[in-house]
């Protein structure tokens, strides 16, 4: 019997769960009983049928609230820690001693047992042995330096190497793998990163060198150290990607399959999945951006659908066709960027009779529009990210990544795990 690869996963986790009722009963030292007391319930549980990358801002550790021991990691594959900084040297480095790993004082070196997020996130992982969890190494506001680390062999050389001593070496079991956050190669990120035509070319030659370098230590440590990263979903900068080359050497690429039209001059949606009907720009959907990626010869498995714990809003938009697609004026004016996490959205907006939910069915996305003062959000709620979900398992796709945990109130994670 042919068995696809989700359901052989999941008689995998039945054969786990039986060799667990049937070996933990036999352990009669005191030791091993109460070893097995302290597991709790919900942590003997085996790794989701696909792959389902929340990454974790660390900022929002303090900012948000986020505890890491609450975090929903028996319905998660991996976490992707954000984020590691490349140094004005080239190096990679903490970007947050203090959170990091709790060196706070000024000049304290950094310690020999994580402290902080990190040593919060290696008791996660001792309850729940399937959760790998990566480095996430720049991110929007962190890519300025990357160029310059790409640049030649040695200054590729200095970035793995740096990478790897601190990561995954200093800390031995914390960290499985390491992704790249660059945004972007070539153009496209923020205004004052270093940008250059050839970083086409140096992006592929940084990932080879970490591959190498990762499977050298992956040798002596007897695993396999994960290599990743997050791609735009754009058009313009998937065309600055090597995507043939740089394929062979990551385990899975994260499509950030978001952002679509943030700062545009229309009303438009953060993360469609479809083209909406009348669409100005059908290019700028998840299904438009992964194709692009298959098309340029990434096997399904090895793809990744983003997913936005978040929302977006425009302001000044005319009541017609309830906002959407129509003029904006700018950003709303009562909005905070705090407030765009699903968690905020649905205690406050989703709340209030002003704002009006409306469904596009062929995008297959919400959004909420106050007639009275103009205001249009675009976001993802528990009915869109389940339309995502069936989507990755339709298209055999690798799975879903996450922008960001501290985002959800628990409703978009169980729409992911099939619980909502």
């Amino acid at each position: 019997m042919l068995l696809r690869r989700g359901e052989r996963r999941q008689m995998l986790a039945r054969i786990q769960n039986l060799l667990l009722l049937v070996v933990l009963p036999a352990f009669t030292h005191p030791r091993a009983e109460r070893i097995t007391r302290e597991i709790r319930a919900d942590d003997i549980s085996a790794a989701p049928p696909m792959r389902v990358v929340g990454y974790l801002a660390s900022w929002g550790v303090r900012s948000k609230g986020t505890a890491i021991a609450n975090l929903p990691a028996k319905h998660l594959t991996h976490i992707f820690y954000a984020f590691g900084e490349v140094a004005a040297d080239g190096s990679v480095t903490l970007a947050d001693r203090c959170t990091d790993v709790g060196a706070c004082a000024k000049g304290e070196p950094l310690p020999a047992k994580a402290r902080g997020n990190f040593g919060q996130l290696l008791q996660l992982k001792k309850r729940f042995p399937h959760l790998k969890l990566a480095i996430s190494i720049g991110g929007w506001g962190g890519s300025a330096r990357f160029s310059d680390a790409a640049l030649t062999e040695a200054s590729r050389k200095k970035f793995a190497s740096s990478a790897i001593d601190l990561y995954i070496r200093r800390w031995p079991g914390l960290f499985d793998g390491i992704d790249i956050d660059w945004e972007f190669p070539v153009r496209g990120g923020l205004k004052g990163n270093v940008e250059r035509p050839e970083d086409k070319e140096n992006f592929t030659l940084l990932l080879a060198e970490l591959r190498h370098q990762l499977d050298g230590e992956g040798t002596r440590d007897r695993k396999h150290y994960e290599l990743t990263i997050a791609a735009s979903a754009r058009p313009s900068e998937i065309a600055n990607l090597q995507i043939a080359k740089i394929t062979p050497l990551l385990d899975f690429i994260g499509v950030m399959t978001y952002d679509y039209h943030t700062g545009g001059s229309i009303a438009h949606f953060n993360a469609p999945l479809y083209p909406a009907t009348d669409d100005p720009t059908p290019e700028l959907t998840v299904d438009a951006s992964i194709r692009a990626f298959r098309a340029g010869g990434v096997t399904p498995d090895k793809l990744l659908i983003g997913v936005p714990f978040f929302a977006k809003a425009y302001g000044g938009v005319a009541d017609i066709n309830g906002g959407l697609l129509q003029p904006s004026t700018g950003a709303a004016k009562d909005w905070r960027e705090s407030d765009g996490d699903w968690r905020r959205l649905s205690a406050t907006r989703l709340r209030d009779r002003r704002y009006v939910r409306h469904w596009e069915p062929k995008a297959q996305v919400p959004w909420l529009y106050d007639a009275a003062n103009g205001t249009w959000i675009t976001y993802d709620d528990p009915e869109s990210v389940r339309a995502k979900a069936n989507y990755v398992h339709e298209q055999s796709l690798g799975g879903m990544i996450i922008w960001e945990l501290g985002g959800d109130d628990g409703r978009l994670m169980s729409a992911i795990s099939g619980g909502g």
